[in-house]
């Protein structure tokens, strides 16, 4: 692809934003890129947890605002061509990691946030920079960030468009972990193995209702838990997890 790079190995796909000379700001080929990534991704069964970072020591400065109009077209066109690169992100029911080092801003904050698991490096940089653009908020920032630190916070976040530091994002519940920049690789290389290793299927039903929790009852919930766990007790990889424990190894699960 022109503008990712996608790797592959041991059920890790890792997907680097590859435009370092602009801080991998989002053009047009990117949106397009981004579609077709996470749709594959989603829909491949050997994919066990998706990485999604950033080339030249940034995560994403958000999308190009310096490249003209977008291959899309332009206005409300592509504007819904970018609602379908956030849902096509957020569909994808296996998990997802934002290994975020150096900026995180706008859009590319908001595909951060779109992510299971933000980790960070201390030097890491965020902002909803949108509004000192003359903008508001898009890539589902308005959906993600009341859900994830409260509406007030978000507001803040939104209105203010301040660049806060890692520690600060921490702080407000944006990110999971904080880790040196050395350090950085190592540690989300560990969770994307561990993640890797685990269930696909109850993994993916977990995120699911996870993911639909703020507008289920209780009782709804409960009933998904029963029909998703019920799914898991016919699994092969559910009988797998139980042999493994009574001969005290580790679980080798296939999804099925």
């Amino acid at each position: 692809m022109e503008t990712l790079q996608i790797e592959r190995a041991e059920g890790i796909v890792t997907v680097t934003l590859n435009r370092p000379e602009k801080k991998n700001a989002i053009n047009g080929t990117m949106w397009d890129e981004l579609l077709t990534t996470f749709r594959q991704v989603g829909a491949n069964l050997d994919d066990r947890v998706m990485v999604l970072t950033g080339a030249g020591g940034a995560f994403c400065s958000g999308a190009d605002l310096s490249g003209g109009g977008p291959q899309t077209g332009g206005g409300l066109a592509h504007m819904r061509h970018v609602g379908d690169v956030a849902l096509s992100l957020h569909r994808i029911m296996k998990p997802t990691i934002a290994k975020v080092g150096g900026v995180a801003a706008g859009a590319g904050l908001n595909m951060a946030l779109g992510c299971d698991l933000i980790v960070a490096s201390d030097d890491a940089r965020f902002s909803e920079i949108f509004a000192r653009r003359g903008l508001s908020l898009d890539f589902g920032g308005s959906w993600l960030l009341p859900r994830l630190i409260g509406l007030h916070k978000a507001k803040e976040l939104a209105f203010l468009a301040d660049v806060i530091s890692a520690k600060e994002a921490a702080d407000f519940g944006i990110v999971n972990r904080v880790v040196p920049a050395t350090e950085l690789d190592a540690f989300v290389d560990d969770w994307a193995h561990r993640l890797a290793a685990a269930a696909p299927i109850a993994v993916s039903m977990s995120k699911q209702m996870l993911n639909s929790s703020f507008s289920l009852t209780l009782e709804q919930a409960l009933e998904d838990e029963a029909r998703t766990q019920n799914v898991n007790f016919t699994s092969d990889d559910t009988q797998e997890a139980m042999l493994a424990f009574l001969e005290k190894r580790d679980p080798k699960f296939t999804g099925r």
